[in-house]
């Protein structure tokens, strides 16, 4: 007699290279390429913001226009409210990515620390 048992879990190697590849590994890749795009384009907005103020205390210098500090201030306040609500948008979105998310999230912080 032969023995031809079926196990009713199929065991799942978590050290399989399909498993690792599909899991761990192209999630945290794409991570870190959001991460890194995101710190980038983080920079070149604060680049282009700076370009804007300094144009703008330019103006006033010159009377070309007036600047209120606490209109800048607000300006200032609402784009730093919209960047963090981007960053946590992008973070619980590649979270979603895996059943962990754990990878994917990881990865965006390495990417984030790298850009």
């Amino acid at each position: 007699m032969t023995n031809n048992s079926i196990d009713a879990v199929p065991s799942a190697d978590i050290f399989a290279p399909d498993f690792l590849i599909d899991n761990v590994g192209a999630p945290f890749i794409m991570g870190v390429a959001v991460g890194y795009f995101a710190k980038k384009m983080l920079f070149a907005a604060l680049f282009l913001g700076g370009a804007a103020i300094v144009l703008l205390f330019a103006g006033e210098y010159y009377g070309i226009t007036e600047i209120s500090d606490i209109n800048l201030q607000q300006a200032a306040n609402t784009a730093t409210v919209v960047a963090k609500k981007s960053g946590v948008f992008l973070v619980e979105r590649l979270s979603r990515i895996t059943s962990k998310g754990v990878s994917a999230a990881g990865g965006f912080f390495v990417g984030f620390k790298l850009g």
